[in-house]
């Protein structure tokens, strides 16, 4: 009779191992799954950051090229209207005033950049004037001996 108990208490934990292993098993599906979806949630973002690094870096190199040939129009512009107009008087001329601050691209080194706030009275935009630009060339020039 100790064997029929035996074999009765074996089933039964059978049974239940059997009904706690489908229940672990469902959770362990759940979570492969989750994984997965995780794992494709984590790869398309990255194909997106890169597809973001990508367009903004052709952005970048469209951007400097428009503002090399900008530059370049420019400075034909105010070449040709010197040469085709010698005797405009400099302020009818709307070239005549920036000929001496424009300085091709391609032969300098880059400047230091200004960011203007929109904001800002444009009088300020460029940084000091008048007393304290003085002062400021004064600066530098000290600092360069």
């Amino acid at each position: 009779m100790a064997w029929i108990y035996a074999i009765l208490i074996f089933a039964a934990g059978a049974l239940v191992g059997a009904f706690a292993a489908r229940l672990g098993n469902k959770n362990l599906k759940q979570q492969k799954e989750l994984q997965k979806e995780l794992d494709k949630t984590k790869y398309q973002l990255e194909q997106y950051r890169q597809e973001l690094v990508d367009h903004f870096a052709r952005s970048s190199d469209l951007l400097d090229n428009l503002a090399k040939d900008y530059s370049k129009l420019y400075e034909h512009m105010a070449k040709t209207s010197a040469e085709l107009m010698p005797n405009l008087p400099e302020q009818d001329n709307p070239f005549s005033q920036r000929i001496s601050t424009l300085t091709p691209i391609a032969d300098e080194p880059e400047a230091e950049t200004v960011e203007l706030d929109p904001h800002q009275p444009r009088d300020y935009a460029n940084g000091a004037s008048g007393l304290l630009r003085a002062e400021r060339k004064q600066a530098e020039a000290a600092k360069a001996s």
